[in-house]
C-alpha cells in the first residue's frame, strides 16, 4: 500500500470503530480497493460494510477477493461464509471449517473472530446469517 492508502484504510478503521455507518464507509473502502486492489484486508472490509449494509451480492464479490488474495486470513473466510448464506451460494462448510482450525490453534484468531462476530450482531441484532455461522464456529 502506499502511504495514502494506508492512511486512508487507518483513517476508515477509526470512523468504522467510532461507529460511523457502513453506507458513509463504502465509498471510502471501494476507493482503497481500486487504489491497492491486491490488499486482502480492505476487500475483507469491504465486505464487511456491505454485509452490514444489507447489500449480499457485492459483498459476496467482495469476499471473495479477500480470500482468494490471502486464503489464511479467517475474517474473509468468516465474510464470505456469511455473504455465501444470505446469496444462497454453495460451499458455505469449508470455510467455516478452516476457520474453525485456525481458532482451534491460534488463541488470538479465536479471540479475533468472536470479537467481530460480536460488534456485527451489536451493529445488527437481527443478522440471522452472522448468527448461523456463529454457532457453527463454537461446535
Amino acid at each position: 500500500m502506499t502511504e495514502s492508502v494506508t492512511s486512508l484504510f487507518d483513517a476508515g478503521l477509526e470512523r468504522y470503530n467510532a461507529g460511523e455507518e457502513p453506507d458513509t464507509l463504502i465509498p471510502v473502502f471501494k476507493d482503497i480497493c481500486d487504489r491497492s486492489p491486491k490488499t486482502a484486508a480492505a476487500w475483507s472490509c469491504l465486505a464487511w460494510l456491505y454485509l452490514l449494509d444489507n447489500n449480499p451480492e457485492p459483498a459476496y464479490k467482495a469476499a471473495l477477493k479477500g480470500v482468494k488474495l490471502d486464503q489464511n486470513a479467517p475474517q474473509a473466510r468468516v465474510n464470505l461464509a456469511v455473504a455465501m448464506l444470505e446469496t444462497g451460494n454453495k460451499g458455505v462448510r469449508e470455510h467455516i471449517e478452516i476457520v474453525k482450525r485456525m481458532m482451534a490453534i491460534d488463541s488470538q484468531v479465536r479471540q479475533d473472530v468472536s470479537e467481530s462476530i460480536e460488534d456485527g450482531l451489536n451493529r445488527k441484532p437481527d443478522w440471522e446469517s452472522l448468527k448461523r455461522v456463529k454457532n457453527w464456529l463454537a461446535e
